[in-house]
């Protein structure tokens, strides 16, 4: 049985502890990168949005249209910046356009 700690700690120290322990934040990671590009990118790219994929540091987004995939190619760094910011640390260094 684990030993029971008498030090008072913040919930987020015991959280980070726990994710940390258990290799976890991979998956975190692909769970915030798919928030944060609904958030940034609103309900226009959205609803052309097919699927988002994170593999290391490299993010897939599948379009459906191919008018919105040249344009937003055009913005590849400016998007990888933005959802850096949004994530808090540097989680994704190439943007995939499909």
């Amino acid at each position: 049985m684990a030993k029971r700690n008498n030090d008072n700690q913040p919930i987020s120290d015991i959280l980070k502890e726990f994710v940390d322990a258990n290799n976890l934040q991979t998956g975190l990671d692909k769970v915030n990168v798919r928030e944060a590009w609904a958030k940034m990118m609103g309900n226009g790219v959205n609803n052309y949005t097919t699927n988002i994929i994170l593999e290391r540091d490299v993010l897939y987004v599948q379009l459906s249209s191919s008018v919105l995939r040249e344009e937003l190619s055009y913005g590849k760094e400016k998007i990888i910046k933005m959802l850096n910011e949004s994530l808090g640390k540097d989680a994704i260094y190439k943007l995939v356009l499909r």
